[in-house]
């Protein structure tokens, strides 16, 4: 069936059903919710996505986002019994305006499985409006969740503000209809697009013992190379080895790279140090981060240096790392250091300065013990007959970023025994 129509959300499954009922009695649903959340277990993260500021329209044609409805497939890393998830308007310049939402098994393409469809609400309303800046967090839903299963989560906004906010890099299909379509089994002529919108974090009711591991990167970690709606990032391919290692079987791994990032300035999105306390220390149940970036301000030093402008140094570069373990260590976090990856042949990137300047700050990694430990990306993908190179076998073919194979190389050679739990490397 491919309808934009409405069809009815489960009631037996949904909290949506409950705002009929009336106020009081919401609120003494959502009470005893609470209380089994801390009496079961934990909440834990099973997917992010950083936030930044998206594209504006490209033409008069283009109709935004405003009076659409948005669905867009996620994979948790983590299963549990119920979830929530927030929506951000962290960039936009004006309230964003959620008219509906609901999660449920996603079925290929835009289509779900209707019977599992679940509503959100916010408060027990279906609808919420997000201040500029700010973000909501859903009720939670009674929604049961199991790890590496694709979800799609739908949401008609009436009102989405000129500057929205999301995420470029998906490597994953987003479909967009006209009207609120929230209950649709399947979208009719859907636009499709490689963003996320609005979406930033889904967490879920897990198992005690269960923790998060956040990696925050560049275009590397978000996946440049990997396969769209295959979900091989080396973030993914780690995922499912952690899932299936006894000693780490309840820890998600959750994704914070954004394409053209850098540490210390702005780049294609924001630094890594201005974004460093949302997306790494505020998610649910992190106990350990992976640092994997530098790359973007090392070569882009190369630009700036022809044009007689300052670049960042290896010294800068280190700053940043080390204002990044303070700021983990104070949390209680375990903070691991991942080696910058080659990059000769990327032309823009590449002359003998930033060699090595990405050689001293990759010395500095590995020796400076400053790090809880160390995830050598380097040694793994460079060419073991040209250092400075990554090898064919890990290159897609621009010599900056691997391929699919290269991020299942990198995964597979992760020490698992970093991410047990009470781990003190």
């Amino acid at each position: 069936m491919s309808t934009n129509e409405k069809m009815p959300l489960n009631p037996v499954v949904r909290l949506g059903a409950a705002w009929r009922i009336g106020a009081l009695v919401l609120a003494f649903g959502l009470a005893v919710n609470f209380a089994e959340a801390v009496e079961k277990g934990r909440w834990v993260a099973t997917w992010v996505s950083s936030q930044e500021l998206l594209d504006p329209p490209k033409t008069a044609s283009d109709p935004g986002l405003s009076g659409h409805t948005i669905r867009q497939v996620v994979q948790p890393s983590l299963a549990g019994d119920g979830l929530r998830v927030m929506f951000s308007n962290l960039v936009g310049d004006s309230p964003l305006t959620i008219g509906a939402a609901s999660i449920a098994r996603a079925n290929g393409g835009s289509a779900i499985q209707p019977d599992s469809a679940c509503a959100l609400t916010f408060s027990g309303s279906p609808n919420v409006t997000i201040q500029p800046g700010a973000a909501m967090i859903s009720d939670i839903a009674n929604f049961p969740v199991r790890a590496f299963e694709n979800l799609a989560v739908t949401v008609y906004c009436p009102e989405v503000p000129a500057k929205v906010t999301g995420h470029r890099g998906s490597r994953t299909t987003s479909f967009i209809v006209a009207g609120d379509a929230v209950a649709a089994p399947e979208f009719s002529a859907p636009r499709k697009e490689e963003h996320w919108y609005l979406l930033a974090e889904i967490d879920v009711r897990a198992a005690a013992e269960a923790s998060a591991v956040v990696a925050i990167g560049d275009s590397i970690t978000d996946g440049r190379g990997s396969t769209t709606d295959q979900n091989d990032r080396w973030t993914n391919n780690l995922a499912r080895r952690l899932a299936a290692n006894a000693a780490t079987a309840q820890v998600s791994v959750l994704n914070q790279g954004i394409g053209g990032g850098r540490l210390l300035r702005h780049g294609l999105g924001p630094s890594a140090l201005s974004r460093f306390d949302r997306d790494v220390l505020a998610p649910a149940g992190v106990t350990t981060v992976i640092v994997f970036e530098g790359v973007n301000d090392l070569g882009t030093a190369v630009g700036a240096r022809k044009r007689g402008e300052a670049g960042a140094s290896a010294r800068d570069v280190i700053m940043a790392y080390e204002q990044m373990i303070l700021r983990a260590h104070l949390k209680g976090l375990r903070i691991y250091g991942a080696t910058i990856t080659p990059f000769e042949g990327f032309k823009m990137y590449n002359d003998d300065k930033s060699e090595a300047e990405r050689t001293a700050v990759n010395h500095w990694i590995r020796t400076s013990g400053q790090f809880d430990a160390v995830i050598d990306f380097d040694a793994m993908t460079r060419d073991p007959q040209n250092p400075s190179r990554l090898s064919a076998a890990v290159d897609s073919g621009d010599h900056l970023h691997p391929s699919a194979a290269g991020y299942h190389l990198m995964a597979d050679r992760v020490d698992l025994a970093l991410f047990e739990a009470g781990t003190r490397p």
